[in-house]
Order: C-alpha cells, then sequence, then structure tokens
C-alpha cells in the first residue's frame, strides 16, 4: 500500500510539473511573440524617422538654394547699380570740365578781343 501511495504522489508531481513546464513555454513563447512586435514597432518607427529626417534635410537644402540664389541676385543689382552710379558721375565730371573748358576759352577770347 506504501508503494502505491507513494507512486501515486510520485505521478502527481510529475503531471503538476509536465503542466508547470507547459505553462512556462507557452509564456515564454508569447514573450518572445511580443518582442518581436515591439521590435517590429520600433523598426518601423525608426524608418519614419529616417524618412521624415531626409524630407526636413531636403527642405533645408532648397531653402539654402533659394537664399543664395537671393543673394546673387542682391549683389548682382548692387553691381549694377554701383556701375550706373559711375556712369553718372563719370558723365557729370565730363560735363563739369566741358563746362570748365568753355568758361576758360570764353574768357580767353573775350580778353582778346
Amino acid at each position: 500500500m506504501k508503494k502505491l501511495i507513494v507512486n501515486s504522489i510520485l505521478m502527481l508531481a510529475l503531471s503538476f510539473s509536465f503542466v508547470s513546464c507547459r505553462e512556462t513555454a507557452d509564456k515564454a513563447k508569447d514573450a518572445a511573440e511580443q518582442a518581436g512586435e515591439a521590435m517590429e514597432e520600433t523598426g518601423e518607427d525608426l524608418k519614419e524617422m529616417g524618412e521624415d529626417m531626409m524630407e526636413k534635410t531636403k527642405e533645408v537644402g532648397e531653402d539654402v538654394k533659394e537664399s543664395a540664389e537671393d543673394a546673387a541676385d542682391s549683389v548682382k543689382e548692387a553691381g549694377e547699380n554701383a556701375l550706373d552710379k559711375a556712369k553718372e558721375a563719370g558723365e557729370d565730371v565730363k560735363d563739369a570740365a566741358k563746362d570748365a573748358a568753355n568758361k576758360v576759352k570764353d574768357a580767353v577770347d573775350g580778353d582778346s578781343k
């Protein structure tokens, strides 16, 4: 009878350990699936962040290009304005020199009469 009770207790203990191992294996499998899903979501988030960063970098590049073009246009316009002013100043000097020469000529002609 003792053997029967000992064997029954032993069988009962083995059945609990098998059930416990099965539950542990199921929990481990669930945890692995959750970890896989979390890694997949993280990968998708990183990919999205990378795409956003590339888009922002492209926008910044376009803004820099536009600013450089605007600056070049401003420099060109300033150069043209400076050239126009220099031409005007040159014409004014030329006109003043002619006027002075005419006055000197008139003065010389007036003295010789």
